[in-house]
């Protein structure tokens, strides 16, 4: 798979998560796929339970792309999952191999105000 498609594959993955097309969020996934969630310890094996996963997560979820970038095998999406209504910053490290996600690992950040002692060097984002 080239570049293109890899880029393609992943904003249809985005999508699909977005719309909560559970089916399609999961295309992207080879069968004996892992997904790690290191700051609560956490590692799915397979496709078909990482699907699981967040199919029985109760929260209404959107997912907000920031960017995609990547090449070859390794590919890192920066997006904004809201959680009823409350915003975490996510990073999504995917190795690729065949074309499909071999192992993808999430890191989440939740939104904090800025230091006072910074301020003036700063510029706020939205």
């Amino acid at each position: 798979m080239d570049d293109n498609a890899t880029r393609t594959a992943l904003q249809r993955h985005w999508d699909a998560s977005d719309a909560n097309d559970f089916e399609a969020e999961h295309d992207i996934y080879r069968e004996d796929a892992v997904l790690d969630y290191p700051q609560s310890g956490e590692r799915i094996h397979g496709r078909r339970n990482i699907k699981e996963s967040r199919f029985v997560q109760p929260n209404k979820k959107r997912f907000t792309v920031r960017r995609i970038i990547g090449g070859g095998d390794l590919w890192v999406s920066e997006f904004v999952l809201t959680y009823d209504g409350i915003p975490s910053y996510v990073v999504s490290i995917m190795e690729f191999r065949d074309g499909l996600v071999t192992h993808e690992t999430q890191y989440f950040g939740d939104r904090f105000d800025p230091s006072p002692s910074r301020a003036h060097l700063v510029e706020r984002l939205g």
